[in-house]
């Protein structure tokens, strides 16, 4: 078997296709993403996650989704209960915050429960970007509050909850999305604001969690760091940020390259994640024709990379504490809204 690339892919539908089936085994990539466009009953989940596994030739190949609670889940009833957004936990902790911590572990906890029984191994989560006055609604209530504390202390409670069910917690966007002014879905925002203020404000969650074991880039330009280019393609922003002042030496995924905000070829995408010290380039579309161009300039993961790689999924079903019933019931009283 092909060692495995530097990649996340995402597929097109419920089940692959032939020709995602010879790519997917040609190329080999780390892990795979779903979204709603790959999701219908139980077993079609199952099937999908081992046919994606079967490819690669590792029964352990981690399978990511967005699973966050309010508008961002990708799992929905039956499959899952709907939950409430990051905004709702920041509510209980702001009025008692010891209830507040327990909510947010028990939210990553009945994550993990929802996402194992399809054999789903991430979650990206936690948000631990602070919004300020004036920013786009893209984080909006996906976001714990706009304390930097606040957001760091839910946050890291979220992760717990997440990896105390053997789920690998997917911190984003690092270093920080929450003064944005644009959708990075659609198109390319520049944050103008100074580096003191960036490392007190943006950059202080991810701090406070350094020690997680993956995190996402944010498609933002910070011009007080790097004028040039987005964080996820900024050599820079990686060295002298994201491993260097917040201190970050967990695996480092690319948000998706299929989203607006970065322009060029999907090769030429790539390649810059890459050559910036991203260790893995995230694709979710499923488009093949683009994730085609990304493979082809994406890399043998090895070296530091891999060794982030490897302390990643150390995490993955390490754990699996608490009993389903009696934590929902406690997640209920907090939560009374949820289906």
């Amino acid at each position: 078997m092909t060692e495995s690339k530097s990649l996340i892919l995402g597929c097109a539908g419920h089940s692959l296709s032939r020709e995602e089936i010879r790519f997917y085994r040609g190329e080999c990539p780390w892990g795979f993403i779903l979204f709603a466009r790959n999701i219908s009953e139980p077993e079609q989940i199952r099937d999908l996650v081992a046919s994606m596994r079967d490819c690669v030739g590792r029964e352990d190949a981690p399978v990511f989704i967005d699973q966050e609670g309010g508008r961002v889940q990708r799992l929905r009833p039956p499959l899952a209960p709907n939950y409430p957004p990051a905004a709702a936990v920041g509510e209980i902790y702001r009025r008692d915050r010891e209830a507040g911590l327990r909510a947010a572990w028990l939210h990553g906890r009945m994550h993990a429960f929802d996402l194992a029984r399809y054999g789903i191994s991430a979650d990206c989560l936690p948000v631990l970007d602070v919004p300020v006055e004036g920013a786009s609604d893209v984080i909006g209530q996906r976001a714990y509050g706009r304390d930097p504390e606040a957001v760091a202390a839910l946050g890291r409670a979220s992760a717990e909850g997440l990896m105390a069910g053997g789920l690998l917690p997917v911190m984003k966007h690092i270093p920080g999305h929450g003064r944005a002014s644009a959708d990075t879905h659609f198109e390319l925002p520049t944050v103008h604001a100074s580096f003191d203020a960036l490392r007190r404000h943006d950059f202080a969650p991810f701090t406070a969690l350094n020690d997680l074991p993956a995190a996402m880039t944010a498609h933002v330009v910070f011009s007080a760091i790097d004028p040039a280019g987005p964080a996820t393609t900024s050599g820079k922003v990686v060295e002298e940020v994201i491993r260097g002042e917040i201190g970050f030496d967990g695996l480092l995924i690319s948000d998706d390259i299929s989203m607006k905000a970065l322009s060029g070829d999907f090769g030429a995408k790539a390649a810059a994640i890459l050559a910036a010290g991203v260790d893995i380039v995230l694709h979710c579309n499923g488009v093949m024709e683009e994730m085609t161009a990304a493979a082809a300039k994406a890399k043998a993961l090895e070296g530091a990379a891999r060794r982030r790689a490897d302390s990643a999924m150390a995490v993955i079903g390490a754990k699996n504490e608490g009993a389903e019933d009696e934590l929902r019931a406690e997640f209920a009283e907090y939560f009374a809204a949820v289906a």
